[in-house]
């Protein structure tokens, strides 16, 4: 049975219709293969509550010996609780499905994810996977604008030129957000350049992309970077903003999921092959995240889309950071 601890609220409501959800947790309730599992599993992620739920739901459905407690919280602190308790004697948590690779990469580093190859791995793109851990989804950051300005933007170079206050998510506390900074820091005609230009527009900074969303619809900015399914949850509410997928694409970010090396549950590796498994790929999809596997339909598939090197922004993170902070004073 599934007990949530701790849950956090959920920005946005996904569209997809009822029908679809149900019929997707029906096919990932099947979309394991091998013996079920049991006993009780310990899942610690920074994903979306709904996407979670649906997920847990059909790996239950498909091992009803097994307990999933989820403990949710936002990057920043699940970083923290993470950082305690390996202080404290030792992480607590069986899996980590978290919202980027940099949150992980770290940990990997540390030695706290254990090394194995779960069966259907071939299915995860090999720039989204390595020994550690596993892509299960991909988020795309996009622009988002009031649909009352004037020339909106079509571009992320165009951020620095619109006509009002342009709203960035903090890096420093959104794993996607960081993901921005990595790819517009490393990537020719952007650099650090790019942010002194959204800094001396006016530009500002929010706590997170669900920030970014609710100001441009209050009338608060004008445009700004979010993540795709947000801001499509907010127009299919009848939002008054519009998603602008940037013309030379959005930056996808792939969200990772790894077995902790200490844990002793025999549910752990079972639960990370079921979230790449067909049924539960569907059910992602369902709540509105593209999924990592391109065997599984998705609608908005054919979009241009631009990659972050995660080896170059891990290497550096904190001067990254630090020059940001120069430029916005945070």
């Amino acid at each position: 049975m599934f007990r949530p601890l701790l849950p956090r609220p959920l920005s946005g409501f996904v569209r997809f219709g009822a029908c679809l959800l149900a019929a997707a947790l029906v096919v990932a309730a099947c979309g394991g293969d091998g013996d079920a599992a049991s006993g009780t599993l310990r899942v610690y992620t920074s994903v979306t509550q709904d996407t979670v739920d649906a997920v847990v739901a059909g790996f239950e459905a498909a091992n009803p010996g097994v307990t999933v407690d989820v403990f949710r919280a936002p990057t920043g602190e699940l970083a923290a609780r993470i950082a305690a308790e390996t202080r404290e004697g030792g992480l607590q948590a069986d899996v980590l499905w978290l919202t980027d690779p940099l949150s992980i990469q770290q940990y990997a580093s540390d030695g706290l994810l254990r090394s194995w190859t779960p069966d259907g791995i071939d299915a995860v793109p090999a720039d989204s996977r390595t020994g550690t851990f596993f892509g299960t989804r991909v988020l795309n950051l996009v622009i988002v604008a009031g649909d009352g300005v004037v020339s909106p933007p079509t571009d992320w170079s165009d951020l620095a030129s619109v006509g009002g206050v342009v709203a960035l998510p903090d890096p420093a506390f959104a794993g996607s957000a960081f993901g921005a900074l990595a790819f517009f820091a490393t990537s020719p005609g952007y650099g650090m350049d790019f942010y002194q230009a959204l800094h001396d527009n006016g530009a500002i900074q929010v706590s997170g992309p669900g920030d970014v969303v609710s100001g441009v619809a209050e009338g608060l900015y004008a445009a700004g970077i979010t993540l795709d399914r947000l801001a499509r949850d907010a127009v299919d509410d009848g939002s008054p903003i519009s998603l602008i997928w940037p013309d030379s694409g959005a930056i996808a970010i792939y969200s990772p999921i790894g077995v902790v090396d200490g844990s002793s549950s025999g549910a752990a590796e079972p639960f990370v092959e079921y979230v790449l498994s067909t049924g539960a790929q569907e059910a992602i999809a369902a709540t509105g995240w593209q999924p990592i596997r391109i065997d599984v339909a998705w609608p908005f598939a054919g979009e241009t889309q631009q990659a972050v090197d995660w080896q170059q922004a891990s290497a550096d993170q904190d001067e990254l950071l630090a020059d940001y902070r120069a430029i916005f004073g945070q």
